[in-house]
């Protein structure tokens, strides 16, 4: 098998520019089919994969990499003729390395560090909110949204007016909370609200109003303060649960422990004796660290526990909704540097609303940069073709011929019609939860994207002459890995009735010499050699213990000359032999010796499959050669060679 020549030649991935000096004038070099390679196509392929082989620029190299080049088309050639580049599997895998080529070319920084490096920021600040909230749901009708964005409205204004903030949200919050704290939420920090929610807070400065709509409806916040983030604390509590007994009993219990505390009991003893959370009372009542925000539901605690200075401190006996409590701070951890939580911050950015979000706002940037335009009502018509066979893919397009033919949108100088768009709702349509409507736009939103992503790589292959070949790399890369698969790999690997013809045939290919059969022990450590030796030559079966203890072992198998360094260190005679290499130990038990002869085809078969693939790529490009004739244009080949071997 050749893979690694494939690879080595025409799949080497990299982002980095060449810096070399284009031809004053680019030749046809040679054309396979209808398709004609360049002669600045041919010298930037060469150049880039001999950057550091200073002794491959002779006329033997030059030609010998033409003619794999030229196979290589070949075979690229016949995988577009299969259309084996608009398969689901080929879209998918070449949109996902186009994304990571495109972003060393983009202006703008990349959407997941952006955020994340935004989201630390916020992280080093604490914010502290009121909020009223008007309910409504995401896909809420048009009717319903504007009542709840008037009634919000005229709460802003009747606040901006004069009103208390408290006695309006305490009154018409839907928020239920409100009813005991007035819509305070008290201090927090980043990945702790929705998006949206946050983003309004931190963006609003102190002691002003924004509003803003979440997934839960709309908000009318109101920013009370905003100061340094205090990191995490870590903390031991011992937990009275409230209603266990009367209040008076629990409240003289929870004192009784605490003057034992101060009178120098020992913690753990106390909170094993006395705390009625069971999850911690044997662990010393020890918390997980958490932030400002963590607790909502018990922010007497969150309270107490960041009011604690010095690890070791215990607070006086209070009272939660839980019941009542005493906390010792065990200690105070700060907000890591950025370094250390930029992987983790990533992950939770990425499964976060915000990226989806910050990429939608990307998405109309990209549209206002490529032109975007798009008719409404046509558009409004084509999402009116939506029924329930949508949603079990299996939707058929109806619609008449006039409709068909109109303009849907147009990006840069390209104009896309109904029919372009129910071509492409045909090819990707699935099984789907949504509305009929609510898919076939988000179907629609879906095409729309690729088209400014299309305008955008054209717009990048014409500025960037570099990208422009990464992405025919990319391209035909994948197109190849797909072809030789159909055709060569999977093909020798199961075809057992072709591997055995082929063995059959070629049985002087696979003649062996002196052989022995043999198991190989590893082992890091002398004296289990030994040990393992004295069972084998007592004839002893090995236990699962015993193979355990092994670094490797080798099971029964034919070996030849070179095969193993370790095994041509031996005497090829019956029995078991001690050996040592690299600072490892080995016991290598000859089983039998093997006279010369033909190898059986079980031996033979990893061999026989490697033969047996190069034997059918032979005979298929054989095969392209016919279906694509091949011309190379001398003068392009001339000049090539002049410019790849010039001193």
């Amino acid at each position: 098998m050749r893979i690694y020549l494939l690879l080595s030649v025409f799949w080497i991935l990299s982002f980095s520019a060449l810096g070399q000096v284009k031809p004053a004038k680019s030749l046809p070099l040679f054309t396979v089919g209808k398709s004609t390679l360049s002669t600045d196509e041919f010298l930037y392929t060469y150049r880039k994969n001999h950057q550091n082989n200073a002794d491959g620029f002779t006329e033997k190299n030059v030609n010998e990499y033409l003619d794999l080049l030229v196979i290589f088309k070949l075979k690229v050639a016949e995988a577009r003729e299969r259309a084996l580049d608009t398969t689901a599997k080929f879209n998918t895998e070449f949109k996902t390395y186009r994304e990571e080529l495109k972003k060393p070319y983009r202006t703008e920084p990349d959407a997941l560090d952006k955020l994340a490096k935004e989201t630390y920021q916020r992280l080093t600040e604490e914010v502290r909110v009121a909020h009223i909230l008007v309910n409504l749901k995401p896909d809420a009708l048009p009717a319903d949204t504007l009542a709840a964005y008037q009634k919000i409205s005229d709460l802003k204004k009747r606040i901006e007016g004069g009103e208390s903030f408290e006695k309006l949200a305490n009154e018409f919050s839907e928020d239920q909370s409100a009813k005991y704290n007035n819509g305070d939420l008290g201090y927090f920090t980043a990945l702790q609200m929705v998006y949206p929610f946050e983003e309004a807070s931190y963006q609003t400065p102190v002691g002003q109003l924004s509003l803003v709509r979440t997934q839960f409806g709309y908000h009318l916040i109101k920013v009370k303060d905003k100061k340094p983030a205090r990191g995490e604390v870590e903390v031991s509590h011992i937990l009275l649960r409230a209603g266990a007994t009367d209040d008076d009993k629990i409240k003289s219990t929870i004192f009784s422990v605490y003057d034992q505390l101060k009178a120098g009991r020992n913690w753990d003893e106390v909170c094993k004796e006395y705390s009625e959370d069971a999850n911690t009372k044997d662990a010393g009542g020890r918390l997980r660290p958490f932030g400002v925000g963590a607790l909502p539901t018990v922010p007497e605690f969150e309270v107490v526990a960041f009011s604690l200075q010095n690890p070791g401190d215990v607070s006086d006996p209070f009272q939660s909704s839980l019941g009542w409590h005493v906390i010792r701070l065990e200690k105070k951890i700060p907000l890591p540097p950025y370094k250390e939580m930029e992987a983790s911050l990533k992950r939770r950015v990425g499964r976060d609303e915000r990226l989806q979000l910050s990429q939608q706002v990307l998405n109309e940037k990209r549209k206002r940069e490529y032109g975007f335009v798009e008719d409404k009502s046509v558009k409004q018509n084509v999402i009116a073709l939506a029924d329930s066979s949508l949603l079990r893919g299996a939707w058929k397009y109806i619609a008449t011929q006039e409709l068909a033919g109109q303009k849907l949108f147009s990006v840069s100088e390209s104009s896309f019609t109904v029919r372009d768009f129910t071509n492409h709702v045909l090819a990707n349509q699935k099984n789907s939860n949504l509305s009929p409507s609510g898919y076939m736009n988000q179907l629609y939103e879906g095409f729309v994207e690729e088209r400014i992503l299309s305008a955008e790589e054209e717009k990048l292959k014409r500025e960037n002459p570099d990208f422009k070949n990464l992405m025919t790399e990319y391209y035909e890369g994948i197109l190849l890995f797909e072809i030789m698969e159909k055709e060569v790999w999977n093909k020798a690997s199961i075809d057992s009735a072709g591997q055995r013809n082929y063995y059959e045939r070629n049985k002087d290919r696979y003649q062996a010499g002196e052989r022995i059969e043999a198991r190989i022990f590893t082992a890091q450590d002398k004296s289990l050699i030994d040990e393992i030796k004295i069972k084998i030559s007592r004839g002893d079966t090995l236990k699962d213990t015993d193979l355990r203890k092994f670094k490797s072992i080798q099971n029964f198998r034919a070996f030849e000359k070179k095969d193993s360094k370790i095994v041509d260190k031996i005497s090829w005679s019956m029995g078991l032999h001690e050996t040592e290499a690299d600072g490892l130990f080995y016991i290598v038990e000859v089983k039998r010796l093997i006279p010369p002869g033909l190898k059986t085809f079980e031996e033979a078969r990893s061999q026989v499959i490697s033969d047996y693939q190069d034997y059918l790529e032979k005979n298929w490009v054989a095969e392209l050669r016919k279906k694509y004739p091949v011309k190379i244009n001398k003068k392009g080949k001339k000049f090539v060679l002049t410019e790849l071997t010039k001193k």
